[in-house]
């Protein structure tokens, strides 16, 4: 009879020590570029390029240079922000010679129109992601959001740039869709 008690005894320790064990292990990281949810820096998770934020000018800076401006605004916990990311960082990796790409996330500005056009207020819609081609002259050659046509951005970078437009096919994928092919 001892022995049966202090079986039921040791499997009910057993069972809540696996129970808190279970409760203390931290939580498996999941991201996913569906949902809006936050799983980090987009760039670095989407698109393998963390260097993408923060900018290394800011637009005033670039203003001031008289450069063509690649102006993105988006935010780390929107499904379309993190879809938009890889097409962002292809685009650096095309243009970031000839543009100044700067990526900014959009919750500290406000739609302000009037707003000097050194300031991203000027140019943010409301909407995330946005991409804005600005000349070296300010002038707005290109403003979209949500799921943009990629041919009207290399348009107007040509056109900002006076450079042609690259044809060169990018692939839809995200940069760690590559690297999950290689580890399954």
């Amino acid at each position: 009879m001892q022995s049966n008690k202090h079986s039921v005894l040791n499997a009910t320790y057993a069972l809540i020590l696996s129970f808190l064990f279970l409760l203390a292990a931290p939580p498996s990281a999941i991201a996913d570029i569906n949902t809006n949810s936050y799983d980090g820096n987009i760039f670095a998770l989407y698109a393998g390029n963390g260097a993408l934020v923060p900018p290394s000018t800011s637009l005033e800076e670039a203003v001031k240079l008289k450069k063509p401006i690649l102006l993105a605004f988006y935010l780390d916990d929107n499904n379309s922000s993190k879809r938009f990311a890889p097409l962002l960082s292809d685009l650096q990796g095309r243009w970031g010679k000839d543009v100044e790409l700067i990526a900014l996330p959009s919750d500290p500005y406000k739609v302000d129109p009037s707003a000097p056009n050194t300031s991203p207020n000027h140019y943010w819609n409301g909407m995330v992601p946005q991409i804005v081609v600005i000349d070296a002259s300010t002038n707005v050659l290109f403003s979209g959001q949500g799921n943009m046509n990629e041919a009207e951005i290399e348009q107007a970078l040509a056109k900002a740039t006076g450079r042609s437009a690259g044809n060169e096919p990018r692939s839809k994928r995200s940069f760690n869709e590559y690297n999950s092919e290689f580890s399954s």
